[in-house]
């Protein structure tokens, strides 16, 4: 078989998606809406009309909690694999998968008791509010 023979397909889906894409813009071009105003040039997001600057920076404590949900998510994704072929892997791929709860769970706790999971407003402690007043 040639190399082009191999290739053909792939070309004719290269061609079919610049021109389906092609055309898209196309259309959005020529049916577009050709005039402009102060109105139409206004941010607008989700309905509400932006008040203040958009470089406000995060908390850092929000992107901790991205980078958590993002860890649990992927090991989701190995749980839910194991799953899918858990019959075949015996007893072998149960100790495994068994471990590797576990160690998701130790490592979900330790940042619960390390406050992790906390980053919004905290009550204080009524013990550390005697402390203050030198009770």
């Amino acid at each position: 078989m040639s190399p082009f023979a191999e290739l053909f397909p792939l070309i004719v889906y290269t061609i079919a998606t610049v021109l389906i894409i092609s055309g898209l813009l196309l259309a959005a071009w020529w049916l577009g809406a050709k005039t402009t105003s102060r109105n139409k040039e206004m941010p607008y997001e989700s309905g509400v009309i932006p008040s203040g600057s958009a470089r406000r920076p995060l908390s850092v404590p929000f992107y901790l909690i991205a980078i958590f949900f993002i860890v649990f998510d992927v090991e989701s994704a190995f749980i839910f694999i194991w799953a899918a072929v858990w019959d075949q892997l015996g007893m072998a791929g149960l100790l495994h998968i068994t471990f590797f709860i576990v160690a998701l769970l130790l490592g979900l706790a330790w940042l619960w008791l390390k406050g992790g999971l906390e980053w919004g407003p905290t009550k204080q402690v009524r013990g550390s509010r005697s402390e203050e007043r030198g009770l």
